[in-house]
C-alpha cells in the first residue's frame, strides 16, 4: 500500500490527521517545513520538494500546509500567497507528474465571507474578505484547473471552525479553556458575536479519509462541519460550564477592520452526507471535553 503524503504534518490538523490515518491502518508519509516530519521541505520550493520526494512512492496527497492565521497573512502578504497559493500549485504539479490516486485540498469556510445565505451550501457565492480568504479561493481555482485540464483526481473540503488537542494556543477554544483552567478572564474579540460551527478535528479526519476513498468525491467540493450553530460567546459559556469555572467574559474590539462585521456562517453538510457518507462522529461537548482532559493531563492542572 503506497503511503498517503500529508503536507503540513507537524501543524495542528496535520498531527491529528497523521495519527488518525496511522491508527486506521494507513501508511503515512509526513512532510513539513519544520523538523520532526519524515521529510523536511518547503512547499514553496518545487525543486526541494521534488528532491525530498525522489526516493518515495506516494499513493495520495492531503495538502494541509498553509499560513492559516488571517492577521499573519495581512501582515506578510508575500509569505501568505507564496505558501498558500504557490505551495498548492507546487503540490498539484507533483501530484500530476506522479499520477497520484487522489489529491485532497483543505480549504476554508472563510471563502464564503461573513454573511452567506444560511445554512451555507457549496453553491453559495464566494465573498472573501481577508488575504487568507483570497488565498484559499485562488488555491481552489488552481485545484479545479488541474482536475479539469489534467484529470487530476482532486477533492476540495471547506472546513468550519475545527479544534482539537494539538490546536494553537491562540485559537478561540484553546484560549477559552486555558483561561478557565487558570481562573483568568475570557477575552471575546468583537464581543464574541461571530456565529460558526465549531467541531472536533476527528470529524475532519473522518471526512478526509472518506474523500480519499470515494470515487464519487473526485472533482467535488464539500462543506465539512459538526452540524452545530454556536456563537463564540456561547462557545465560551459552554467551556466555562464544562470546566466549572468562574472566569469572567470580557468583550474586546475586533482584531481588524475586516472582522468588525460579525461573521455568521454555519454549513449544510448534506452533500458530504449523501456523497461521502459523512456524519460527525464526535459531538461538540464531547470534543470540548476531550481537549479539556488533554490540557489538564498535559499541564497537571
Amino acid at each position: 500500500m503506497e503511503p498517503i503524503l500529508v503536507t503540513g504534518s507537524e501543524g495542528f490538523i496535520g498531527r491529528s490527521l497523521s495519527e488518525y490515518l496511522s491508527n486506521r491502518g494507513h501508511a503515512v508519509l509526513r512532510l513539513d517545513v519544520s523538523s520532526g516530519a519524515d521529510l523536511t521541505a518547503d512547499v514553496t520550493d518545487f525543486g526541494g520538494l521534488s528532491s525530498a520526494l525522489e526516493r518515495y512512492k506516494v499513493g495520495s496527497i492531503v495538502h494541509l500546509a498553509a499560513v492559516s492565521n488571517p492577521p499573519s497573512c495581512n501582515g506578510d502578504p508575500l509569505r501568505c500567497l507564496q505558501t498558500n497559493v504557490m505551495g498548492t500549485l507546487n503540490m498539484l504539479e507533483i501530484a500530476r507528474r506522479r499520477g497520484v490516486e487522489r489529491f485532497v485540498f483543505l480549504s476554508s469556510a472563510n471563502v464564503y465571507g461573513p454573511r452567506p445565505p444560511l445554512p451555507v451550501t457549496e453553491e453559495a457565492p464566494l465573498a472573501p474578505r481577508t488575504l487568507y480568504d483570497y488565498s484559499k479561493v485562488l488555491s481552489e481555482m488552481i485545484v479545479r484547473a488541474y482536475h479539469t485540464l489534467y484529470g487530476l483526481p482532486a477533492v476540495v473540503l471547506r472546513s468550519w471552525k475545527v479544534f482539537g488537542e494539538y490546536d494553537s494556543p491562540n485559537s478561540a477554544v484553546s484560549r477559552f479553556i486555558d483561561a478557565c483552567l487558570d481562573g483568568r478572564e475570557i477575552q471575546l474579540f468583537n464581543g464574541g458575536r461571530d456565529v460558526t460551527d465549531p467541531y472536533h478535528v476527528v470529524n475532519l479526519c473522518h471526512a478526509i479519509e472518506l474523500a480519499l476513498k470515494s470515487e464519487k468525491a473526485v472533482g467535488e467540493i464539500f462543506n465539512i462541519g459538526g452540524g452545530s450553530r454556536v456563537s463564540i460567546r456561547e462557545l465560551a459559556e459552554i467551556i466555562r460550564e464544562l470546566t466549572s469555572s468562574q472566569s469572567l467574559l470580557v468583550e474586546l474590539p475586533p482584531r481588524s477592520a475586516e472582522e468588525a462585521e460579525p461573521m455568521v456562517s454555519y454549513p449544510s453538510i448534506e452533500k458530504a452526507a449523501q456523497v461521502l457518507g459523512y456524519r460527525p462522529i464526535v459531538g461538540l461537548r464531547e470534543g470540548l471535553e476531550r481537549v479539556i482532559r488533554y490540557k489538564m493531563l498535559k499541564t497537571g492542572r
